[in-house]
Parts: structure tokens; sequence; C-alpha cells
């Protein structure tokens, strides 16, 4: 934090006056917001590992000269372990997804990858410089050693593996004679909007690599759940624009795209098993069984057309992946009779109850309020129960700990008996103050803890008014 302040004095002149932690992505990176009266705010960043910053900085400054919306970088500390960049604001394209800013936002992405490759040294690019057949295997192997063994499924690893290999092979592309620059992460996420217009953030991990590969993270990003409608509206837009850069075959375009769709789905699967079963984060374990329906609607051909052809060229990895979605454990949708779901939300007292949608009624109410808030900190006001530094603000007494094994003593017996009968719904709810930080906390570390000793149970997490 030392760096940071003095990063900001010999940048503005002055002090900051305010400094905000800002929730951040999934990697370890941390993010502040300082400002003063009168040099205004900017965003600070401390990074762990050198060369990630390093590809950041080269990146925003080569994308900067080509007239790109990135952010600009105001200062860099010698070490180039932290720096000050441009603050874009607060507004995400995910959190307001609008159909024009989705289908500008995909309009955007051919100058990026063509103009953003122009001149630029891939060699500074992060952890490697293209997407490979290595690469490839990696995400692969990812999906099976963290999703695929632990979802139960049998299946024949050789057979698998030779599927696999032949899938790596075809996926990295030769078709455009330039370069270009694959964003790795392009999601709704890692785009902010500012006075109408999309931004680009969090491209550090970008690398020579073919144009598809964005295209299918966004689009089919598993967590957007866009109409068939909308993707077609932002593929046109992405279509339309592609073309001043190469000529473009849409057949031939959209044989390719469903290979990506297909790839970047397991690779989310392997971080939503590693995540989520793994590291027992809740927001993952809730993600999996949507990202299991959209992988089941693909292999099926209702998300991205006909994959016939998918399934002959890969006919056991096209068995294995369908095999995999009919689990009853993954899904969310067409569940078994008797299948216990336990629906976990965070609430607000001040605006009641949550209702149960089940119309079962029972279930469990918890007041967090009697313990500390972290929402009477300034610092804390703009976080959440899901945020570092929230999280360590009330695990540092024991109360909260404290607290929820209390809760566990009831809850667990509750849900085995509800599971040996048969039963198919129980509600938990947590409430505080303003249903933003201790509710959250307990919410998520329950569905967390549930999810990781009871398998075969559902588990629904809302929090309610962080949804609003």
């Amino acid at each position: 934090m030392k760096e940071l302040i003095e990063l900001f004095e010999s940048c503005f002149g002055v002090s900051p006056e305010e400094i905000c932690p800002i929730k951040g992505s999934a990697s370890n990176r941390r993010y502040y917001r300082l400002s003063s009266s009168d040099a205004g705010a900017c965003i600070g960043v401390i990074g762990l590992d050198r060369a990630e910053n390093h590809a950041f900085l080269t990146l925003a400054g080569h994308f900067r000269s080509k007239g790109l919306n990135v952010p600009s970088v105001l200062a860099v500390s010698e070490d180039e372990m932290c720096y000050l960049q441009e603050d874009l604001g607060s507004d995400i394209l995910f959190d307001k997804p609008s159909e024009e800013l989705l289908c500008m936002t995909m309009s955007m992405l051919p100058k990026l990858q063509f103009e953003g490759a122009d001149g630029l040294d891939f060699s500074v690019c992060y952890p490697q410089p293209e997407f490979d057949l290595r690469m490839v295997m990696f995400d692969l192997n990812y999906f099976k050693y963290c999703f695929l063994k632990p979802s139960g499924l049998e299946f024949n690893e050789v057979l698998l593996q030779d599927d696999f290999e032949r899938f790596a092979q075809d996926l990295p592309d030769g078709s455009v004679d330039v370069p270009t620059f694959m964003y790795r992460d392009f999601q709704p996420r890692n785009v902010m909007i500012r006075d109408g217009k999309p931004y680009f953030i969090d491209f550090q991990g970008g690398r020579r690599g073919p144009v598809y590969y964005d295209v299918a993270s966004f689009v089919w990003h598993a967590r957007s759940g866009f109409s068939a409608g909308l993707r077609e509206k932002m593929l046109d837009s992405y279509v339309d624009a592609l073309e001043a850069y190469v000529p473009v075959d849409r057949g031939q375009f959209m044989s390719r795209i469903r290979l990506f769709v297909l790839f970047r789905t397991l690779q989310v699967l392997g971080a939503y098993g590693f995540r989520g079963w793994s590291e027992h984060k809740a927001n993952f374990v809730v993600s999996i069984a949507p990202a299991v329906k959209a992988l089941a609607d693909l292999l099926s051909g209702e998300s991205c057309g006909d994959f016939s052809e998918i399934a002959g060229r890969y006919p056991y990895m096209y068995e294995t992946l369908v095999r995999m979605t009919r689990l009853p454990r993954l899904a969310d949708w067409g569940l078994e009779e008797g299948v216990l779901t336990v629906t976990v939300s965070s609430f607000s007292f001040k605006k009641g109850i949550p209702e149960d949608p089940s119309g079962n009624g029972g279930g469990y109410v918890f007041d967090c309020r009697s313990i500390h808030n972290p929402g009477r900190y300034e610092r804390y006001k703009k976080l959440t129960g899901r945020d570092e530094e929230v999280i360590r603000f009330l695990e540092d007494d024991g109360e909260i700990t404290a607290f929820l094994e209390h809760v566990y003593g009831v809850v667990e017996p509750h849900v085995c008996t509800y599971s040996r009968r048969g039963f198919t719904s129980l509600m938990v709810s947590f409430g505080c103050t303003g249903g933003q930080h201790r509710s959250v906390y307990c919410a998520e570390h329950l569905a967390a803890r549930l999810s990781s000793k009871y398998p075969d149970l559902r588990i629904r997490l809302i929090h309610r008014e962080l949804t609003d």
C-alpha cells in the first residue's frame, strides 16, 4: 500500500485522501481506488507476478497507441510490482448487458484482434507468446482431472485421450495469414462501460491466437446465458466488422466456432470444478449445473447448430460428455424425484424475510446481526461477504466461525433426515442489516460445506440484495 501512495503522490503532487479496496478478478492481484479532491481518482494495482504485470503494462501501452479503448497507465513502480491506471468507473457490461452494448462490444473486437496485433512483440505475453497445442492439452487435462474425474463418471481414459489429442490438433488455426491477438478471457465481466462506450480490461493473459476463441468466450459466456436470438445478433455484429480485415465464409466460420465453443465450455467446467469442488467456493459450485446444462444444449445442437460433424470426428469424447451431462449430481434440470434441493440465501431484514418458492414453508432463518458488522466501516461499504478483506475482518475474532458451527449442528441433521425421507426442498436463510456482508459470508460457507459433505444434494445459492 505504501508504494501505491508514493506513486499517487509522485503522479499528482498530492496525497490520496481516500483509499478503498475494490473487488478484483479471480487472480491474486489487489485493486484499490485512490482519490483526492484535487487530483480525482485512479486505480491502484498490486500484482504478485512481475511477468504478468509487465505483460499488462506493455499491452496497455501498445493498445493505447493503436487507439483501442483500454485504460491508460499513469505510473509504474521501478520493479513493476504495482502501478496506477485510469479509473474507468464502476459500470461493468456483465451488470448492464443491453443488446446495443453487447453488439457494440463485438463489433470492436476485430480491431483489437488485428490492429492490436500489428507491431506487437508477442514475446512479452504471459505466460507464453501463443496459443498452441500444448496449451490446449493443458486445458483439456484441467477439465479431465478437475471436473470429469471428480464427477464420478466411469470412462476409458485411453480412448478419451486419443480424441483429446485429435481435438487439440484441430483447434490452432492458420487460416488468417497475419498474426492476431487472442484476449483469452474476453467476457462481459472484463468490459467496462464509460460514457456509453465499452473499454477492455484484464487482457494480461492474451497472446497470439485464433480469432474464434474470443468470440466463443464472449457469445457463449456460461454465466450470461444469452438467448439464441441475441447470440445471433452479436455474431452478425462481429462478422460484419471482421470483414473489414479478412474475407469471411460464414458457413466455414460457424463450423470453426463450434470447436471453440466446445473447448471453452470444457475449460470453464474445469475451472468450476477446481474452484468449487476443490476450493469449496460456493459461487463456483452453484455455477456448475447451469454450465452442464449449457454443455448439454451444445451437444444436442440447440445452442450452436449441428454437432454431428464433431460427434463423428471425436466419437468417444462426444459420447463421454453426453453421459456426463446426464449425471443426476450435475443436472439442475430434469432431476429425479426424491433429490433434495437446499436453497441457501442471504438477505436484509429491512426488506423482509425471503419467501419459500417451493411453497412448503419451514426451514431456518438465522439472524447474523449480533456479529460485528463490517458495513459500519467506510473501507468495507462497497465490498461484500465474498471479498477477501471482508472475510479477514469477519474471521479475525472467531465470532462468525463459532456462529456457523452452531448453524451446521442444526442444519446438517435436518438435511440428512430430509434426504432419507425423500423430501425435495429445504430453505436456509441468513439475514443481517444490509444483506451484503455477514449474511453473504454465512450463506457462502454453508452452501460450500453442504455441497462438499453431501454431493448428491442440489444446492441453490441466492444473494437477494446483491442481485437487486
